[in-house]
């Protein structure tokens, strides 16, 4: 049982930022210019509920309560970004860096759990398969900002 909860806690945490990436991906495709970006964070958001969806169903299948929400931290941090804009308006190069720093934060957190060498065999599955959508988000987002940035 000791390693059942210790994968239900890992998964859980690896579904609330997740849930925050689907979240920020909505936000920034209500907020780009460039109907090209929109479609892209549109595209990314489906994809990464897909992935909170099959961790959730993970969680469930180990006997957890699976993650709902995303973390209060990211709550808090939308809420800033929204006066931000609010106030001083934001570019898509502006949307796209705070996209990518968001793709640096969920990389970290997946990297540390595909390091977890005390997570069974399920678990490291799902995170593994998890794990292609993150890298792909984070590099596809690394990208458009080095683009941008020319």
């Amino acid at each position: 049982m000791a390693e059942t909860s210790h994968d239900i806690r890992t998964l859980n945490g690896l579904i609330a930022p997740t849930l925050d990436s689907v979240d920020g991906y909505t936000e920034a495709a209500k907020d780009a210019d460039n109907g090209r970006l929109g479609a892209m964070f549109t595209a990314r958001a489906t994809e990464r509920r897909g992935v909170a969806t099959a961790l959730q169903s993970v969680v469930a299948g180990l006997g957890g309560n699976p993650e709902d929400d995303g973390t209060i931290l990211a709550g808090a941090h939308r809420v800033f970004l929204d006066l931000k804009a609010a106030v001083t308006g934001q570019d898509d190069k502006a949307i796209v860096n705070e996209v990518e720093r968001g793709e640096d934060h969920i990389k970290a957190k997946f990297e540390d759990a595909l390091q977890d060498n005390e997570l069974g065999a399920e678990a490291k599955s799902a995170i593994g398969s998890a794990w292609d959508s993150v890298k792909a988000g984070h590099d596809e987002m690394r990208d458009l900002k080095h683009s941008m940035e020319g």
